[in-house]
């Protein structure tokens, strides 16, 4: 099931065609898909430049085409001088910022076409390095399958726009042995976490009544907070500026009642919306 999938899906729970993602899931990979609907669809754009969090399987001694399991194998390599000690450097020094090069089946467009389509249609695909944040990547477990292959499962917290596939490979790349990623669980999308999503299954019991947080408290989990007073609620509300607070934004700015009313940014000296919000 891919993302759009999942979208296609809540739009017939829902019956709405306002619904939208927060960020791609890999069709082999679950866990985390942030769904918007109706005007909290405007708040997407916030949610997809949010921190990851994840759990995934490395599979060291074997390449593949795709650097994930779905691939196929390019090259199998003994891993007998792979050991514990040397997993943990190498995934120590893919910590940190680096400069990181996205598989190239990958959803980044190259003059206009997304860099897997073009693969898949037999072209060579050279992506640019990135600069990335991995905050945390831990190894939870080493299991060695003999000589042929280690499973290493880890924990990662990285910045938006970070490819575990991309970890998976260079870290084979890192031991001489090649590498690819067999499983991929997304726990977290900034403040929203795994344990308080719900099944499509789940959903399908509660539809047409699909959302499970409201707009507000949506706005108030990715966004600071901004009160204002009424005169200030009914000048924003109509899209006018209001007095700076010296926060460069953005901000989500809600009124006396709570309601949320705008996504703010200050510039030039004065506080204007991204988006206004309030109910028409």
């Amino acid at each position: 099931m891919t993302s759009h999938d999942v979208v296609a899906r809540i739009r017939r729970l829902a019956g709405t065609r306002r619904v939208g993602h927060g960020g791609t899931l890999d069709p082999m990979a679950t866990g985390v898909l942030i769904v918007a609907v109706n005007r909290a669809t405007r708040l997407l754009t916030y949610v997809i430049g949010a921190g990851k969090s994840y759990t995934a399987t490395i599979r060291l001694g074997v390449s593949t085409t795709t650097d994930d399991a779905e691939g196929e194998v390019t090259a199998r390599t003994a891993v007998t001088d792979v050991t514990p000690e040397r997993i943990r450097a190498g995934l120590a020094a893919l910590t940190g910022e680096i400069d990181q090069v996205p598989s190239a089946v990958s959803a980044i467009k190259v003059d206009g076409q997304r860099a897997y389509k073009r693969v898949r249609a037999g072209e060579d695909v050279a992506l640019a390095a990135r600069r990335v944040t991995v905050s945390r990547l831990d190894p939870l477990a080493v299991r060695p399958d003999d000589d042929r292959h280690v499973d290493v499962d880890v924990a990662v917290d990285c910045s938006s726009g970070t490819y575990i596939r991309a970890i998976a490979r260079d870290l084979g790349t890192a031991l001489g042995v090649g590498g690819h990623l067999t499983a991929l669980r997304r726990t977290a999308v900034g403040g929203f976490a795994l344990a308080e999503a719900a099944t499509l299954a789940e959903l399908e019991q509660q539809a047409p009544d699909v959302v499970r947080l409201p707009l507000a408290a949506a706005a108030d989990r990715i966004l600071p907070r901004r009160e204002v007073g009424a005169d200030e609620a009914r000048v924003l509300g109509h899209g006018g500026p209001i007095p700076p607070v010296g926060q460069p934004g953005p901000y989500a700015v809600f009124d006396p009642a709570g309601e949320l009313l705008a996504v703010v940014s200050e510039r030039g000296g004065r506080a204007r919306a991204e988006i206004v919000l309030a109910p028409a």
